[in-house]
């Protein structure tokens, strides 16, 4: 690991734990240049699964896509970056679980929809207004009465 201070790659690991209920482990090192200390993020690299998009296309899966979508539909919201980091947890624990090479997109946008509802309307609303390209006002009128309906 490279020192972010000095550069240089000598150094020692002073403590090790695991982090996010076990998804990754988090180290604390010292550069053995310039005694500055760092932390570091280890995590399982979910290789080789892909995701079937809707035209059909295949793309890699990716941890940051999927926080970054989560990111947007929460931003300006009360959500905690903790909750966020929670259900791309939960989502990709669900993923992994259930498919080894290949997962549908679909199945994705489902669980992060299902997720945010349970977190915040709002986001939830927004996410699912892009992920089933809302066309019109009504649209969102609709799925506004959907969600009342289920409270």
């Amino acid at each position: 690991m490279r020192c972010p201070k000095c550069g240089c790659q000598d150094d020692k690991v002073i403590d090790s734990r695991a982090s996010r209920e076990g998804a990754t482990i988090r180290r604390r090192r010292e550069c053995a240049a310039c005694n500055h200390r760092f932390t570091t993020y280890e995590e399982v690299e979910h290789e080789g699964l892909m995701v079937l998009k809707r035209d059909g296309r295949h793309e890699e899966f990716s941890r940051e896509k999927l926080l970054s979508g989560i990111r947007k539909a929460c931003q300006k919201r009360p959500v905690t970056p903790k909750a966020m980091d929670d259900l791309v947890d939960h989502i990709i624990a669900t993923v992994t679980g259930k498919f080894e090479a290949e997962v549908p997109g679909e199945f994705i946008g489902t669980l992060v929809m299902n997720g945010l509802r349970e977190i915040d309307s709002v986001a939830y609303v927004r996410f699912a207004s892009v992920y089933r390209r809302f066309q019109e006002a009504t649209d969102f009128v609709s799925e506004v009465q959907k969600l009342e309906a289920a409270r």
